[in-house]
């Protein structure tokens, strides 16, 4: 059994000293007595408490935890009140992500995340481990092999192969990560940016705006006003473009066998694994304003886990920003596919659209009268039903960017404007083909026809989906994905046989045996 680095107890107990002497301090000033000297005396003593009891408990958990690799299991035991044993099947496991926060790599620690098949939460978490034996976790989950390995010397002969054999796939150039940064609004950068510009002013709008322009101005409340959002705004995307510079920094994806390997990171590197036998879904995204200047993204969503799908994780795309030209070229060597051209849904499902946003603006309108009758504001609510002229350009816009197209081995969906994605989805990897139909679908002969497949972002509506296809055609649809599902796992069960007798005839050096006399 293994332990955790030593200096991991230093690095836990910085921010568990920081929660505890926080805990203890808001403990002191409530409980503290009346006058100031035996207050400061109460509050620091406290403070100092809790800052030891934080120590103590993260010793307590390093002395506790362990962690052993076997050939079928990753055998974790921790706790330090309660025990929690676990015994994680390495075949379950999909992906094994390392991380170095700012103070990790100063100290040469890593945390490593293990994911596991059936969902997107972190099975196993070792917080802190030194780099080496993150390197070694990673690679020995992915290659097979237990801790035995290190004891007969070959776990450095892996390593110096897995270097040789790497293949650089993608690496971010500075012109693209200038784009994504100039172009990605970080959705905790406007808070951010909203709080700094607050104590930088000291909440007082009118030193938002240098050299007192706002003194000779008409209206001061309201200018300052204006000023204080367009500064709001500046601030907030200023910090969500140094957040995604830090993020995307140094990004570089290789293949080392069948498994991707990423990197990336400025001030926290982050680095993780994608098993290409355990890809179910391709998603290229070509957003607004990216697709005008013809970048696109590439994310690989493996069983029960999306790379990308929740919080800072999402970062762990393929490719976050690329040529279109690139970002297909990879997509391609991961799944074969031909060109394609897209079949779009009938016209009659560009009118239901049209429908739709109708009543959204006649909602609005209702809306805008109902506050202009009741208050004193939006004397002009009229003015609202403007928005009529937008109603055929949305819909045409949500019609000209749907449609689906079966290719030899995967099929193709698209949906969306804004953000544009394009599914790719193997037909043996399909699990279930769903053809639904709303009560407002079935009133113009429209379906849904969905191609569900292991992935976790089934689970949140982002499956490849051929959207409002006719009604007929989408239970012809359903039939043909699972006539081609079937014909994809026979070939490649033949496939694996024809693989299994080849091996089976060759010599332990690789050369054929004398039984193979062709």
């Amino acid at each position: 059994m293994r332990k955790l680095h030593p200096a991991s107890v230093a690095v836990r107990s910085v921010s568990r000293s920081v929660s505890t002497g926080f805990l203890f301090f808001v403990v002191g000033v409530v409980a503290s007595p009346g006058s100031a000297g035996p207050n400061l005396l109460t509050i620091g003593g406290l403070v100092l408490a809790g800052i030891l009891l934080g120590i103590v408990y993260e010793y307590a958990y390093y002395e506790r935890f362990r962690y052993e690799l076997t050939a079928d299991t990753f055998d974790v035991t921790s706790g330090v009140f309660a025990r929690r044993d676990r015994e994680v099947p390495r075949r379950r496991i999909q992906n094994v992500d390392v991380r170095q926060p700012v103070l990790g790599r100063a100290l040469g620690l890593a945390v490593v995340h293990v994911e596991t098949a059936g969902g997107g939460q972190t099975e196993v978490t070792l917080q802190y481990v030194g780099e080496d034996e993150a390197r070694r976790l990673r690679r020995q989950l992915r290659n097979g092999g237990g801790d035995a390995d290190v004891e007969r010397g070959l776990d450095r002969d892996r390593d110096a192969d897995d270097r040789d054999e790497e293949e650089l796939l993608f690496a971010m150039e500075p012109r693209e990560l200038a784009v994504l940064s100039c172009f990605t609004i970080d959705p905790g950068a406007s808070l951010l940016g909203g709080i700094a510009l607050s104590f930088a002013s000291g909440f007082d709008p009118g030193t938002l705006v240098p050299f007192g322009l706002l003194d000779d101005l008409p209206g001061t409340g309201v200018f300052a006003l204006a000023w204080g959002v367009l500064l709001f705004l500046l601030a907030a995307w200023i910090v969500s473009v140094l957040l995604t510079v830090n993020r995307y920094y140094g990004f570089r994806l290789t293949r080392v066998d069948d498994e991707l390997y990423y990197e990336r990171g400025l001030l926290q590197r982050y680095s993780g694994t994608i098993p290409l036998d355990k890809v179910q879904t391709l998603t290229i995204a070509e957003s607004v304003p990216f697709r005008w200047f013809g970048y696109s993204s590439l994310a690989v969503e493996t069983a029960g886990y999306a790379p990308g799908q929740a919080g800072a994780r999402g970062t762990e795309s393929a490719i976050p920003l690329a040529g279109r030209d690139r970002v297909l070229a990879l997509a391609r060597s991961i799944e074969p596919f031909d060109e394609y051209e897209f079949e779009r849904p009938p016209r009659r499902a560009r009118e239901r659209y049209a429908v739709r946003y109708l009543l959204v603006v006649a909602v609005v309108v209702a809306a805008g009268y109902l506050v202009a009758s009741s208050t004193a504001v939006g004397s002009y609510w009229y003015a609202l039903a403007l928005l009529v002229v937008a109603v055929p350009v949305g819909a045409h816009l949500k019609w000209s960017n749907r449609g689906y197209q079966f290719g030899d081995r995967v099929l193709l969906a698209r949906t969306g404007f804004w953000r544009r994605s394009t599914k790719v989805v193997p037909y043996y990897r399909v699990q279930a083909v769903v053809h639904t139909q709303t009560v407002f679908q079935r009133r113009r002969r429209l379906a849904n026809v969905t191609a569900d497949t292991a992935s976790s972002a089934s689970f949140f509506g982002r499956a490849g989906t051929a959207y409002d296809v006719d009604a007929d055609d989408g239970l012809e649809m359903q039939a043909f994905i699972e006539a081609r599902l079937q014909e994809r796992l026979r070939a490649r069960d033949r496939d694996r046989s024809n693989d299994t007798r080849f091996r089976s005839v060759r010599g332990e050096d690789g050369d054929p045996s004398p039984t193979d006399s062709s």
